[in-house]
């Protein structure tokens, strides 16, 4: 029962507004890497409130190991169900960044002896463990998205959500944020769902899920995702830059054997290519 699961699921903002997700099923594993993605307003970030017990749906079920995401359980679902918005001031509350870690651990009650070890553990699990008693709002961009990452991992969730996570960050930034939390994800057995925009980061999940209108469009691994390029460009979607090339190449007579994901695919495609002619 360790998943989160989708089942039927239809939501709308107001009684007489459009649907913003219509009859929605899928499930997520307690070890995988989700990236849900689609143009604005296709219901992704929606997605993510209602796994996380934020917005309730009007039609179906969610379910994360096997309990229901209603009201009377929220709090038992938040202690499995991290997540990190795309702007981290908005989630800080403590004065300091030792306080705002410890913060949630507070609201679920958990022993003090239990949060000073892991107010520890998860500060060094992001690399922020010498800013302690600094004060958040101080911090850089990228340090206050490792400190929003920490306050969510010394909960001790199975599942953590990244809602577009790294959109405010510059193209480093994003990469040593991605790079912590993979190490984290490993380290620790988690689940990731990722809502982004950026191409990159769903190069490296597990699965992906498209949205389109309040509906999954499309579900697969991203190198089959990717491969659809027509299909994605009918709803607005774009595909990497790396993809974009590949298909180009196939334009001129360089067939490729597999669509690359990253840059290192592609050269080791092309050298395959010119061992072979």
């Amino acid at each position: 029962m360790s998943h989160i699961e989708f089942r039927n699921v239809s939501f709308r903002y107001q009684e007489d507004s459009p649907w913003v997700l219509k009859n929605v099923s899928f499930t997520i594993g307690s070890d995988e890497w989700v990236a849900i993605i689609g143009h604005n307003g296709s219901g992704k970030s929606t997605i993510a409130k209602l796994m996380n017990g934020l917005l309730f749906p009007q039609e179906g079920e969610i379910l994360v190991d096997g309990e229901t995401v209603k009201p009377d359980t929220i709090w038992n679902i938040r202690k499995r169900v991290g997540m990190v918005f795309q702007n981290p001031d908005n989630q800080f509350v403590g004065t300091t960044v030792k306080d705002d870690v410890a913060f949630g651990m507070e609201n679920h009650g958990v022993p003090r002896e239990v949060m000073i070890e892991r107010i520890q553990t998860s500060l060094e699990a992001v690399k922020m463990q010498d800013y302690e008693k600094h004060e958040p709002h101080r911090l850089s961009g990228g340090q206050k998205q490792r400190v929003a990452i920490a306050s969510v991992l010394a909960v001790s969730p199975q599942y953590i959500i990244l809602d577009e996570a790294t959109a405010m960050l510059d193209p480093k930034g994003r990469k040593q944020i991605m790079r912590t939390i993979r190490d984290v994800q490993e380290e620790q057995n988690l689940a990731l769902i990722t809502i982004t925009h950026d191409l990159q980061e769903v190069t490296e999940a597990n699965r992906v899920l498209v949205m389109n209108e309040g509906e999954v469009w499309m579900e697969g691994g991203p190198r089959d995702i990717f491969s659809k390029k027509d299909q994605l460009k009918e709803i607005g979607l774009d595909t990497p830059f790396v993809s974009q090339l590949a298909e180009q190449l196939g334009h001129a007579g360089i067939k490729l054997s597999r669509e690359p994901l990253h840059h290192e695919e592609l050269l080791e495609e092309l050298w395959t290519f010119r061992s072979n002619m």
